[in-house]
């Protein structure tokens, strides 16, 4: 299984953008320097009161799909 780690720090109003269809994937440096994007429906599970603030571990399987996400801090 392949994973990234990535930090995020994505407002409450940036996050809602995507609940009114204006945006769809989120780009993100990976801790290991790789630029990434994946569908912002992913962290739908993460947003609190502020937004989207931690570290997560973006899990993917063997074929590149999208197999979980883990917030580390």
């Amino acid at each position: 299984m392949k994973e990234i780690i990535v930090s995020l720090h994505i407002s409450r109003e940036d996050y809602l953008s995507f609940y009114q269809g204006q945006v769809q994937n989120v780009v993100a440096t990976a801790q290991d320097g790789r630029i990434v994007r994946f569908p912002a429906a992913i962290l739908k599970g993460m947003v609190g009161h502020e937004g989207i603030h931690g570290t997560f571990k973006i899990s993917f399987n063997d074929v590149g799909k999208f197999d979980g996400i883990t917030r580390l801090s």
